[in-house]
């Protein structure tokens, strides 16, 4: 702001003014110090009592001399600026007022001085000083006595010491506002007077809080003087003051728990006899509400700590306002770490403590919590928010609480009482108790990894022994902590996997076993124990049907039937170096074993498909009944993750910002984009994309069903015998995950207020399943469900592959003249010849396009996508023969399947009929009877036409030797 020639004259004026003012004011003030510190600072330094309470005083008053030498020099250091500038300078300004410029220091040093002064009154420090015994306070007495007259005659020493060490500053502070309310007067509008203006504001401030401090310093002196020892040795620290006590402004508490009621500024006290309660005002919460009927009156405040909740009861609104407004303001100063400034100011007034806070508290009372020290958020009194909890016994939890209790995502170490390892539970939590998804890394190796209820292992889940002693891994459904209903056991050490129910821990019902061997049965169990007959399924193809032991011996009666057709069926015994020994008949009639024996399918009537992995279903059921609310997603749908740390991050993503790349499967738009799909393509890339998402819940859905499907048919249960429990079983994963994306899109629509489509019938609804689910979710179960189809194929596709070794010798002309190809249909012309090449020689020419193309046939997994091959290499033969005859020709089924049985063997295809038999058992129903029917047909004729000619070749050589 430009200022005239006067106008700055006139501020120069103003400044040399007060700078004068300041220097006189500051040299007087320093000279009064001066006094103080060698009549009263020195001498009483130079005697420490020896009593214990006299060196606790003795402390207060080196920390009180420490921030009078800083006032001191802070003093020494401003009179010598001005002093300095008054003999150096002809112009003055704002700037040169050092207790304008750097006022924060000098509010700092004067707050620090009284509230430590204030300390030293209300522990009676100038009553213990006085009381000395030393020589050398003797000495300095009646020096001091003439000192102290200056100030009092009337009074005692520690009075006349109170005053002449407070005194003295305060009227310093008072000189500092009437030479800065000088100044502020005789300053024109500018920047300047609003510097000198906000300076006067807080040294006004200064001398409130001053005058405050020292009046709760004696309020809170007076009330040790009339307490007992009991209560002041337990109470009394030098920085306590009291706020407010119940014999001032009349306040009850209910139930006539106490006679008397202290508001400190840091804890609220119950007086009750001779003993009393305190509650950390940083744990109090006020609630004026209260209509409890307990309270005696109707201006009651609810007090809410962490163990307990009370009233207190006042006798009109106006002594419940006074109370209610100094405990908020109380609370919220405490919460804040420092007191208002002023103590009860401006500042204060209006605002409410915060509800939400964080803090550590140690919980004594009866209770769950009891001993447990508890770090985090609090609301209401109550663990609330993201937490800690410690008990003595080494035993913590370390995530998620709701209104006291644990509940979300949370971690608990549970220590092991007979060795020094932890019991590790990365869990979600509902109401104080364990529920949904959770990892438990138990001390002696093992791990678990499924679902919780009420602190239990209760429905799917999985139980993992890493030790080297007994290795384990049990898939399945739980109850009540144990294993409950269908599941899968795999023993490590025995080389064993057994499939079927459970009851209390033990194999109980229908089971089948699976070595690693190839050995299969299938047995009733009780308890772990072996009951009633079974069937035997043994490597060799032999089948035996009847009674064994643990260790597979045949006991009692049963029949066995072996690979050649024979039949031995009568009473078996295996006595202790006899071997085994059998009474009966041997049927030497059947020249070849039924393959309803020896193909035999175990568990189909015994394991209904339906009643395989409820738990998995019952959770992702659970989860769309819930609404699909998000904060309980991984509860319900989290067996997507399969390591602790995994989990702890999944938990982390759900609470912090996500990524644009993660925003379309967040769940309100996971509903919001489910009813957007209506074509059936638009349908099937939503479903695609969903189903390889491990954050979509049908993804996490698939990952479970792969899971499961693995622990049951991979590895050691890749047993022909199993082939089609297996195939049933992904066709049934495919009709639910169809029911829960309807379940889903039937909420979205809800949520959008929509009417949902009316039901289809299940015929409809298990076709869609088939036609649109099926081919996306085959690929994860393909390895394990190929290995199936190529084991129970396993002697056709040996037999075929002989055949095409055998075809594979002839040349092409000779190969089509063997299989009866009409010459007019032969590629001749595609037997391209070099130098010394006879054409009769010639292979692999003919039909070569139609050849690599079904060859492909084995690097996709889709039904779908083989059909549409197979259709491909028909329409290449067809392309060939229209070359050949020069027209468009039709294939008739007499010229094709020759022709296709050329390319087949051509094509040398190593499993076929695992191949056939996979694309015939998961075609889309509706491709029944159409033109892939057909060409699948034709296929399969020619598979099992090259059997039968290695089959008669075979008989042909055995005729041959035998003659």
């Amino acid at each position: 702001m430009f200022r005239t020639g006067d106008a700055v004259r006139a501020l120069d004026m103003c400044a040399a003014e007060a700078t004068t003012s300041l220097l006189q004011v500051e040299e007087n003030f320093s000279a009064c110090l001066a006094r103080m510190d060698a009549l009263i600072f020195k001498p009483l330094l130079q005697s420490e009592p020896s009593d214990q309470k006299g060196k606790e005083n003795f402390k207060l008053f080196l920390l009180l001399n420490d921030q009078f030498q800083a006032l001191w020099n802070l003093t020494e250091e401003n009179y010598r600026i001005v002093k300095q500038k008054c003999s150096t300078s002809e112009s003055f300004c704002i700037q040169d007022i050092y207790i304008v410029w750097k006022g924060d220091l000098f509010l700092s040093l004067y707050i620090q001085y009284f509230v430590t002064f204030a300390n030293y009154v209300v522990v009676h420090g100038f009553e213990h000083a006085t009381k000395s015994k030393s020589e050398a306070w003797k000495h300095h007495k009646t020096v001091l006595k003439q000192f102290l007259t200056d100030f009092t005659t009337e009074t005692s020493m520690s009075l006349a010491l109170y005053t002449v060490l407070h005194k003295p500053v305060r009227d310093h502070v008072e000189q500092y506002i009437l030479l800065l309310n000088k100044l502020n007067e005789v300053l024109q509008e500018g920047s300047e007077k609003d510097i000198v203006t906000s300076a006067v504001k807080e040294y006004v401030k200064l001398k409130s809080f001053i005058s405050q401090v020292l009046d709760e310093a004696c309020f809170t002196k007076t009330l040790w003087k009339s307490l007992g020892y009991k209560f002041t040795d337990m109470l009394c620290v030098p920085e306590r003051r009291l706020l407010e006590d119940s014999k001032n402004l009349p306040i009850s508490a209910s139930t006539n728990r106490s006679d008397r009621i202290l508001l400190f500024d840091d804890v609220l006290v119950l007086i009750q006899g001779n003993s009393f309660q305190s509650f950390d005002l940083k744990l109090v919460w006020v609630d004026e509400t209260c209509r409890e009927k307990s309270a005696p009156g109707p201006y009651g405040l609810r007090i809410i700590t962490p163990e307990e909740t009370f009233v207190l009861s006042a006798k009109d609104p106006q002594m419940k306002a006074v109370w209610q407004w100094k405990l908020n303001q109380a609370i919220r100063q405490a919460l804040n770490g420092k007191r208002d400034f002023p103590l009860w100011g401006k500042t204060g007034e209006g605002t409410e403590p915060s509800s939400c806070r964080f803090f550590t508290y140690v919980f004594r009372l009866e209770s769950k919590f009891k001993n447990a020290s508890y770090e985090g958020e609090w609301h209401w009194g109550k663990p609330h928010g993201k937490g800690t909890l410690k008990w003595r016994d080494g035993r913590n939890h370390v995530g998620d609480f709701k209104e006291g209790l644990e509940h979300g995502f949370g971690i608990c170490l549970v220590p092991r009482r007979s060795e020094d390892r932890y019991d590790c539970y990365k869990c979600h939590w509902y109401e104080g108790k364990m529920r949904g998804y959770g990892i438990c890394e138990y001390g002696n190796d093992m791990v678990y990894k499924g679902y919780f209820k009420d602190d239990v292992r209760q429905g799917f889940g999985i139980l993992e022994n890493f030790s080297a002693e007994h290795p384990f891994k049990y898939t399945g459904q739980w109850e009540n902590d144990k294993k409950n209903g269908y599941g899968v056991w795999e023993d490590k050490d025995r080389g064993e996997r057994y499939i079927g129910t459970w009851l209390d821990d033990h194999r109980h019902g229908q089971g089948i076993v699976v070595t690693q061997s190839g050995v299969c049965y299938q047995r009733t169990f009780h308890a772990d124990k072996m009951v009633g007959s079974g069937i035997l399924l043994l490597e060799d193809d032999s089948v035996y049907e009847g009674n064994f032991t643990q260790d597979l011996t045949f006991v009692g009666k049963g029949k066995l039937s072996f690979a050649n057709g024979f039949i031995l069926e009568g009473t078996f015994t295996n006595k202790s170096g006899q071997g085994l020994q059998t009474q009966g008949i041997l049927n030497t009639s059947n020249e070849q074993l039924d393959e309803r024996i020896t193909k035999a399918q175990l568990g189909l009537k015994e394991f209904p498909v339906e009643k395989r992995w409820k738990g998995i279903y019952d959770q992702f059921l659970e989860f769309i009944h819930s609404g699909c609310k998000e904060e309980m997603e991984e509860s319900f749908t989290g067996f997507h993750i399969q390591t602790s740390k995994e989990l702890r991050k999944s938990q982390e993503y759900l609470f912090c910002q996500r990524g644009t790349e993660d925003v379309s499967w967040k769940t309100e738009d996971i509903l919001e984009e489910l009813v957007q799909h209506h074509e059936l393509g638009s349908l099937q890339s939503y479903l695609e994309k969903a189903l390889k998402s491990s954050l979509h819940p049908l993804g996490k859905l698939l990952k479970a069903l792969t899971i499961a499907f693995q622990a049951t048919y991979s590895g050691i249960g890749a047993n022909r015998h199993l082939l089609t429990m297996a195939q049933e079983e992904v066709k049934y994963y495919a009709k639910k995950i169809w029911e829960f994306y309807q379940g889903l899109l039937h909420l979205a629509l809800e949520q959008k207020g929509q009417l949902p489509a009316k039901c289809v019938d299940g015929e409809v609804s298990d076709q869609k399943a088939y036609s649109v689910v099926l081919p996306l979710i085959l690929p994860c179960f393909y390895p394990e469900l190929f290995m199936l189809y190529m084991l129970y194929h396993e002697r056709e596709d040996d037999l075929y592959c002989q055949g095409i070794v055998d075809l594979s010798l002839f040349p092409d002309i000779k190969l089509l003249e063997f299989l009866d190809v009409q010459k007019h249909l032969w590629p001749l012309k595609d037997l391209t010849l070099t130098t010394n090449q006879r054409r009769s020689l010639i292979k692999d020419k003919c039909f070569l396009s139609a050849t690599e193309c079904l060859q492909k046939l084995i690097t996709t997994v889709d039904p779908r996508e083989k059909l549409l091959i197979l259709q491909k290499t028909y329409e290449e033969i067809e392309s060939t023969v229209s070359r050949v005859v020069e027209k468009d020709y039709k294939l008739p089924m007499d010229d094709l399947l020759p022709l296709l049985m050329y390319v087949v063997s051509r094509a040398k295809i190593q499993h076929l009929g695992a191949e056939i038999h996979l694309i015939r058992d998961l075609m889309d129903p509706t491709n029944q009877g159409g033109l892939y029917d057909f060409l699948l047909t034709a296929l399969e004729s020619c598979y099992e036409h090259i059997q039968r000619m290695r089959l008669h070749q075979r008989e042909n050589c055995h005729v041959t030797r035998t003659s």
